[in-house]
């Protein structure tokens, strides 16, 4: 029986094997006394194995190891503002520059350096040649046996010998540089870690040297032709405002200046013209009114008038007077009479003098208008003149500013270059001069060779007993495997229920993913009634499917792991391919509504889903469909089984349905393998999935079984889960490991909806 809260068939252990295998080792006891009968051998091996450790050890050169520290502060020192090189100012762009200091340590520019230096060109460790008393004699007196070729060679063998000895580390998250140089002699190790201490300061200031007077060089370089070239920018400036009559200050030109104060006295005038025209325009209303005319501000403000009209009031007084005592052709009366009106009309003679005054500066002041304005058009036409002569003039003086700019720019930072070749802004020093070192780094010590002997020979020796022991009691001829098969013996009474099954097969299958398909996961629907035209809907159709609306069941969970794990066992870039499997003959229609729930369940996470109806011998799902309307022309309507007629039906739930072909299981298999390809290579879908075929599988069948990426099982939840599933496993034989999940249908039969659909209608 399966137990489905364990993996399925899990190989038990055989008790029959266990005193076998307990037979064929050692015991603890065993190996103890094994090991004290032959204590004395063992221990001599040790002290064997002690002895000729020691012994090596005494044997090999010793290496000693220097090391000087170097303090590499990538933050130099800032002793002008402008520095030739930018500063890294991040962290990650600070240790960037350690780094590629401590890798400029091992440069073949400083290591020539320390060579020239110390002479190892001509030392025996790192590839000099070792004279003969001859040859070192004849050497003090200059005297040389060594050709040009031998000359040239022996700094580069020194120099391989020496990146070898040379060891550079950085302390992380520090700008401290370790410099570690080994060497036969510690004197010589110590000096070598000093001298290429010493070596790469020097080599770090004459870099910046170097690049200081390469750039004070180059920049001295081009100054002549950016001087010669701002002086030719001046000159044809000069020229050109000479012949175009460019004269002004700095700012302005005379032009733009006299055109300006022209309009300003223009508007001045106009003004006054305006103010001329108003008074003159008064006088000759008040006038023509026949009021007074001595009302107007002139005459008002006039002394004579005022005079005049005192007069006059004074006299029209005494007429008034008069004319009240005497009589009209009284003389007196006539007298004064006389008098007013005298006074009336000298009063009237004076207004007429500020008439004709008023007039004459309106005359004057629409002369001066028409002058100022005459000039100031002649003005105009010379600034447009001006104007686009202007336009060169502009350009030549960008050209000079541009040119002194670029001059000026690179004299200051040549004279600044200049002063730097002199400048150490390194602040590289050295923290930790190399000292003789007093301990050598190879070989250990004699105390440490010794134990590492004294185990490895008491080791030896051991296995040496051991397998001196193991040896003879080993037969020679093959064990038989019987003992070791995981295959559990067959019972002595098979059970009632079920007949004995064969168990080899599912020895070592671990237990797919279980989803319970349950009534409270779906919805049914009165086929009869509700199918309609157009574009079929598969929730119509009268099978029981994935209600709406509920995204987090326990059904769709499970159908999301076994997608996941799907996509894992499928190569990438393509749609993977899941065959959904019976229980039997009896199942079919079970099958068909489990598969259509998964295509479902793909479509409602966003999946594009292309459901191909793979039973041949009863496609039940392909008689479902072709009920609820004719195939629709799609992006997939390419996808054929066989026959032009059998083609995608393309449906309103995001899924695709291919119907299956009415042939031979060979025929429409090789179709249905044709259109998964096809689906593949166009990648117009994200999930392939295939309803059945039926059990039992012919060859043809397990072709398709071959072609999927996992195998999903439906058990009817009324049948025997556990003998089913070991039917199926037994059926799969080696396609048995790409069972991923098992569904449980606990769904009424649909027989008797189907009654019940017929009552309603």
């Amino acid at each position: 029986m399966l137990v489905y809260d364990q993996p399925i068939n899990p190989a038990k252990p055989d008790d029959h094997s266990a005193p076998a295998r307990t037979a064929a080792g050692f015991s603890v006891l065993e190996l103890a006394r094994l090991l004290w009968r032959h204590r004395v051998m063992m221990a001599a091996a040790a002290l064997i194995g002690a002895c000729l450790a020691v012994a090596i050890g005494k044997s090999l050169t010793p290496k000693y190891l220097a090391t000087s520290q170097l303090y590499v502060d990538p933050r130099e020192l800032q002793l002008v503002d402008r520095e030739l090189t930018p500063r890294a100012q991040d962290v990650s762009g600070l240790a960037m520059v350690v780094e590629s200091q401590a890798r400029l340590i091992t440069s073949n520019r400083v290591l020539l350096q320390v060579i020239q230096d110390t002479h190892l060109d001509k030392d025996p460790e790192f590839g000099g040649d070792s004279r003969g008393m001859m040859a070192s004699l004849l050497g003090l007196f200059g005297i040389e046996f060594r050709s040009a070729a031998e000359n040239k060679l022996g700094p580069m063998a020194a120099l391989e010998a020496l990146n070898r000895h040379i060891n550079v580390k950085k302390t992380d998250r520090s700008f401290i540089v370790d410099i570690e140089v080994w060497s036969y002699d510690p004197v010589k190790a110590a000096m070598l870690a000093n001298a290429l201490s010493n070596a790469y300061l020097t080599e770090s200031k004459n870099s910046q040297s170097t690049a200081a007077r390469r750039a004070t060089t180059d920049l001295s370089g081009r100054l002549k032709e950016l001087k010669e070239r701002l002086r030719n920018a001046e000159n044809a400036l000069a020229v050109y405002k000479a012949q175009n009559n460019f004269v002004g200050t700095q700012d302005t030109l005379i032009s733009d200046q006299q055109l300006s104060a022209s309009s300003q006295r223009l508007a001045a005038a106009r003004a006054s013209t305006l103010d001329a025209q108003a008074k003159y325009d008064q006088i000759e209303a008040s006038r023509r009114a026949a009021t007074d005319v001595g009302a107007i501000p002139e005459a008002l403000q006039s002394p004579t008038v005022a005079n005049l009209r005192a007069q006059y009031a004074e006299a029209r007084k005494h007429h008034a007077e008069m004319a009240a005592e005497l009589g009209p052709l009284h003389p007196l009366l006539r007298q004064m009479t006389q008098q007013v009106d005298d006074l009336r009309r000298t009063i009237n003679e004076e207004v007429e003098r500020f008439a004709q005054s008023a007039k004459n500066d309106l005359a004057r002041a629409r002369d001066y208008e028409a002058s100022l304005n005459n000039a100031l058009e002649t003005q105009k036409r010379q600034s447009v003149q001006m104007s686009q002569a202007s336009v060169r003039l502009r350009e030549l003086e960008r050209d000079v500013e541009a040119s002194r700019d670029v001059y000026q720019s690179f004299l200051k930072r040549s004279r600044e270059t200049e002063e730097q070749e002199g400048l150490d802004t390194s602040s590289a020093r050295i923290i930790g001069e190399a000292t003789v070192p007093q301990r050598r780094m190879f070989p250990p010590a004699m105390s440490v060779l010794a134990m590492i002997g004294f185990m490895l020979g008491g080791l030896a020796a051991t296995g040496w007993v051991v397998a001196a022991e193991r040896l003879p009691a080993d037969p020679v001829e093959p064990q038989p495997v019987k003992s070791q098969t995981t295959m559990p013996a067959p019972p002595s009474k098979p059970p009632p229920e079920s007949p004995p099954r064969p168990q080899a097969a599912v020895a070592l299958i671990e237990k797919p993913l279980i989803a319970q398909l349950q009534e409270s996961d779906v919805m049914r629907t009165l086929g009869g009634i509700l199918a309609i035209g157009g574009i079929p809907d598969v929730t119509r159709a009268g099978w029981p499917t994935l209600r709406a609306g509920l995204p987090l069941t326990t059904f769709l969970n499970a159908m999301r792991e076994m997608r996941a794990m799907l996509a894992k066992r499928s190569p990438a870039e393509v749609p993977p391919v899941m065959v959904v499997i019976g229980a039997g003959a009896g199942a079919n229609e079970d099958r068909a509504i489990a598969t259509l729930n998964v295509g479902l369940a793909a479509a409602r996470d966003g999946a594009r889903v292309l459901i191909i109806d793979a039973d041949h011998a009863t496609h039940v799902l392909s008689s479902k469909m072709n009920g609820l309307g004719k195939s629709q022309a799609s992006r997939a309507s390419w996808l054929s089984i066989g026959t032009k007629a059998s083609r995608a039906i393309k449906t309103a739930n995001g899924i695709s349905i291919l119907p299956a072909i009415k042939g031979s299981d060979t025929r429409a298999s090789g179709a249905i393998c044709k259109a998964i390809a096809r689906a593949r290579s166009t990648g117009g879908y994200d999930l392939v999935i295939l309803d059945g075929p039926q059990t039992p599988w012919s060859v043809a069948d397990r072709a398709l079984l071959d072609a999927a990426d996992g195998l999903v099982a439906v058990l009817p939840a009324d049948l025997d889960i556990n003998g089913c599933m070991e039917d199926i496993i037994t059926a799969l034989g080696g396609a048995e490991r790409k069972l991923i999940g098992v569904i449980l249908s606990e769904l009424h039969p649909v027989t008797a909806d189907r009654q019940r659909d017929k009552q309603y209608a």
